[in-house]
Order: structure tokens, then C-alpha cells, then sequence
């Protein structure tokens, strides 16, 4: 079976939920795509319907966002595209998931400064892992995601 690759982008629309695991670390957070189109009444952009993934990050991708990413950045998001099919209060429910290869910062909407990791040194880090980034929310806790999304076999 192939994979779906897909890159998109958009602006985070949650905070970085980071835990550890003993595979490493995982992260999780909502991400907005929003799609732009020609009002030709207007005669300018306009905003149309957003499209809402859970982007899932694994080992250092996943430290690193923690540090890096807060609610509305925009965000490029390159990854595996999963579908999730539920059953919930007997309707039948789809969510779309992007299991993150890389994320960056868009560029052609800001700037930003890369700073190289050096593995076990946390003063390189913009913000700390643990900075309000631990909270549950409406989308489920991080041991909820089955084994084969969280790199287990």
C-alpha cells in the first residue's frame, strides 16, 4: 500500500501538545488550511471554507515544535496523510490526521531564526516543552492515537 504525502499550508490553530514516551517524544496540534478565492463582486481575495488536521510529530521533530510553534503561526506541514474513520454516539464520523516529516515556518508571511539542537542542551530551545503545552483537549489525549500512528508494531 502507498502512502499519501501532502504538503500544506496554513496557521497552527492550537498549541503544541508535547508528552514523553518511552519510544521518545510525541507531539500533537490542530492545524487550519484556509482556502483563498477571487471574489469577482469584491474584486479581491477572500477568505473561503478552512479545513481542520491534527498534525502528529514523533522523537525530535516533536521537541522541537514544543519550543518553536504557538497558535497562529503560519506553517508549511509536509507529511503522511491519514484518514480516520469513527464511530461516535452511533454517527459515523471521519477526521484527517498529517503525520508530520517536517513543519516549517511560512516565509513568505514573516521571518524566523533557526537555531541548530544540540542533542541534551535545553537552553536552545525558544520556549520550554513544559510551558503550557501539556494540556488535554476537545481532540483527545495523546494515548488515544493507535499504535501503528504512534511508531509502534
Amino acid at each position: 500500500m502507498s502512502d499519501t504525502w501532502v504538503t500544506l499550508v496554513g496557521n497552527a490553530a492550537t498549541g503544541v501538545d508535547y508528552r514523553d514516551s518511552a519510544a521518545g517524544g510525541v507531539a500533537r496540534f490542530r492545524f487550519a488550511v484556509t482556502a483563498r478565492y477571487w471574489d469577482r463582486q469584491k474584486e479581491s481575495w477572500a477568505d473561503g471554507q478552512s479545513s481542520f488536521y491534527t498534525v502528529w510529530a514523533r522523537r525530535a521533530l516533536a521537541t522541537n515544535l514544543a519550543g518553536s510553534v504557538s497558535i497562529g503561526e503560519p506553517l508549511l506541514v509536509h507529511g503522511r496523510l491519514r484518514i480516520r474513520d469513527e464511530e461516535k454516539d452511533g454517527q459515523r464520523r471521519f477526521s484527517a490526521d498529517i503525520e508530520a516529516l517536517a513543519v516549517g515556518h511560512d516565509m513568505t508571511r514573516g521571518t524566523s531564526a533557526f537555531r541548530r539542537v544540540v542533542k541534551g542542551d535545553p537552553a536552545l530551545t525558544r520556549r520550554s516543552v513544559t510551558e503550557g503545552h501539556n494540556s488535554a483537549d476537545s481532540h483527545g489525549d495523546l494515548s488515544t492515537v493507535p499504535a501503528q500512528g504512534r511508531g509502534e508494531r
